[in-house]
C-alpha cells in the first residue's frame, strides 16, 4: 500500500501533518510533507485524532470540461485551452463531513475528480518541469449549484459555497496514469461516473504548466483536473462516494444548510 499522508486534529485541537500507518496510528511530521516535514517522536492513536482535509491551500484552481464525454453531456465543445476557474479554500471539507445544500439552489450536482497537490513554487513551467511540481494526488468532489452556473454564466457562485469542495481523505505520492475514477450514490453498486484518468483532454503536467503561466502556484495549492461524464443531482440525505484506484474513497453526506 502507498504511503498515506494525512492532516489531523488532536483532541487538544492541535493540527498536524502525518503518515497514516496500517494500525491507523498517525506518525506526526514536523512540517507539511511537501516542505520536507520529518517524523518526530509523537504518534497519535486511532481514537485520539480526527482526519481533516489533507492540506490547507492558498487557492484551489479547477479545470472545466476536461473529459470530452462530459463536455458533450453539458452541451459544450472541448475547449482549445484548459478552462480554469477558482473555488475558495473556505469551500473545503474533509471526508465524512457534510455537504450543505444551499437554499439559493434547486440543483446541486456531484463531480468526482482527481486533485493534484503542488509541492513547490511553480511559475512559467514547461510541461516537463511541471511534472516535478506535482507532489501528490488526492480525491475531490467539485460540488456545483448547476442552476446557478447556468444562470450566472461564470462559475464563482455555483462552485464557491461553503462545503462545496470535499477533499481527501489523504494524499499519495504516486498514481497509475490509467487509474479508474468512480462515483457512487448511496448503496447503489453501479457507479454514476466511471472513467480512467488518462481520458483527460489535458494531462496533469500540461494543466500545471498552463496555470503556472497565469499565476504563481504555491506549495500546498490544489488543482482539480475535471470530472468525467455522468454528473447528476444530489438530494438531501444522499451519500456520495468518489473512489480513485490507488488512493481510496472520499465519502460525504448531503444535509440542509
Amino acid at each position: 500500500m502507498a504511503q498515506r499522508y494525512v492532516r489531523v486534529q488532536s483532541r487538544e485541537g492541535q493540527v498536524y501533518y502525518g503518515l497514516l500507518q496500517l494500525s491507523l496510528d498517525v506518525q506526526i511530521l514536523d512540517a507539511p510533507p511537501w516542505l520536507q516535514g520529518q517524523p518526530i517522536d509523537l504518534s497519535l492513536e486511532p481514537d485520539s485524532y480526527q482526519i481533516l482535509a489533507p492540506c490547507s491551500p492558498s487557492k484551489i484552481v479547477a479545470v472545466g470540461r476536461n473529459y470530452a464525454d462530459h463536455a458533450a453531456e453539458m452541451g459544450n465543445q472541448v475547449p482549445k485551452e484548459p478552462l480554469i476557474f477558482f473555488k475558495p479554500p473556505t469551500s473545503i471539507i474533509a471526508c465524512d463531513a457534510e455537504i450543505q445544500y444551499p437554499p439559493h439552489s434547486q440543483q446541486v450536482d456531484y463531480e468526482g475528480e482527481l486533485a493534484l497537490i503542488i509541492g513547490e513554487r511553480a511559475v512559467d513551467c514547461t510541461p516537463e518541469s511541471a511534472q516535478e511540481k506535482i507532489w501528490g494526488y488526492t480525491i475531490a468532489n467539485d460540488v456545483t449549484a448547476r442552476d446557478l452556473q447556468k444562470k450566472d454564466i461564470q462559475f464563482t457562485r455555483a462552485k464557491g459555497f461553503d462545503t462545496f469542495c470535499p477533499l481527501g481523505p489523504w494524499i499519495v505520492r504516486e498514481l497509475n496514469p490509467g487509474a479508474r475514477l468512480q462515483t457512487f450514490l448511496n448503496d447503489d453498486i453501479k457507479p454514476v461516473q466511471s472513467a480512467c484518468i488518462d481520458e483527460m483532454v489535458f494531462t496533469p503536467d500540461f494543466i500545471v504548466s498552463y496555470i503556472s503561466q497565469v499565476m504563481t502556484l504555491l506549495p500546498g495549492d490544489v488543482i482539480l483536473t475535471g470530472t468525467p461524464v455522468g454528473v447528476g443531482p444530489l438530494k438531501l440525505g444522499d451519500r456520495v462516494r468518489v473512489e480513485i484506484e490507488g488512493i481510496g474513497r472520499l465519502e460525504n453526506t448531503v444535509t440542509s444548510r
